[in-house]
């Protein structure tokens, strides 16, 4: 399928590897050139030069801290006029609720609530003077149903979902359309940092615990960075454009909720 975005220009946070490389793929192969941005310089520029080697994409790469006003700053100068924006920023640290001090929720909700906020605040009004943009979040399957070690990430997550609920439906009038993209567990960091926690927790391998979690998804495997990159693609296409601030699950069925 024709994505219908060929020469637009996308950028997407923490794309060295995870959630954010599968979605810079899957844009670069939709013919998007691409502002990458990661805090590791090195794994940084390996992704990008993979990008421009496979697709003959333009590839401008930012290594800095997206959470910090310093780094934020770094990128959005070097994005300049983008038409799509991809947020994403690593998740905090699984814990009990009583692990946690306001210091905690705070460092969260600034990396995965007011982040992600201060990118669409900088770059929504360039996309609705242009009468066209596309915002896609990576959030959490969190926000559809808490998941009790994830504390921090329910809290912080939900908060930028609501945000996301009202401003889709103002900045839609104008072209611009706000999409989130809720991931359960896939083959990433992410997922082996939960499978760590967990073998530590039941005294069992890391490979162990990776395949006991794998059961109890429908789909019986983790999620793959290929497919979520598609899925990213796609809310970011011209064929899009009805779809206005929607949670989009991709868990393997693992959310047992009936809307």
């Amino acid at each position: 399928m024709d994505l219908g975005i060929r020469g637009k220009r996308a950028l997407v946070c923490a794309s060295s590897k995870g959630l954010g490389k599968g979605c810079a793929q899957a844009l670069a192969e939709a013919g998007c050139d691409l502002v990458l941005n990661a805090r590791g310089a090195e794994a940084l520029e390996q992704t990008a030069q993979a990008i421009r080697d496979r697709y003959n994409v333009t590839v401008t790469t930012v290594a800095a801290d997206i959470v910090s006003g310093d780094g934020r700053a770094a990128v959005l100068k070097a994005a300049g006029d983008v038409d799509i924006l991809v947020t994403n920023a690593g998740g905090p640290p699984p814990g009990l609720w009583s692990d946690w001090d306001r210091d905690d929720f705070i460092a969260a909700i600034d990396a995965n609530m007011l982040t992600p906020i201060a990118l669409m605040q900088a770059l929504m009004p360039g996309m609705a003077d242009k009468g066209w943009g596309r915002v896609v979040n990576i959030t959490s399957q969190s926000v559809k149903a808490p998941i009790p070690q994830l504390g921090l990430s329910n809290t912080a997550r939900t908060g930028l979902t609501g945000f996301v609920a009202g401003t889709a439906r103002q900045v839609a009038p104008m072209g611009v359309i706000v999409n989130n993209l809720l991931p359960g567990i896939h083959a990433t960091d992410r997922g082996l940092t939960l499978a760590r926690k967990d073998a530590e927790e039941q005294g069992i391998s890391v490979e162990q615990a990776a395949a006991a979690r794998a059961q109890t998804i429908p789909a019986r495997r983790y999620g793959t960075i290929e497919e979520f990159g598609q899925m990213c693609a796609f809310l970011c296409s011209q064929h899009a454009g009805f779809i206005v601030g929607q949670n989009i699950l991709l868990d393997g069925g693992a959310t047992n909720a009936t809307i």
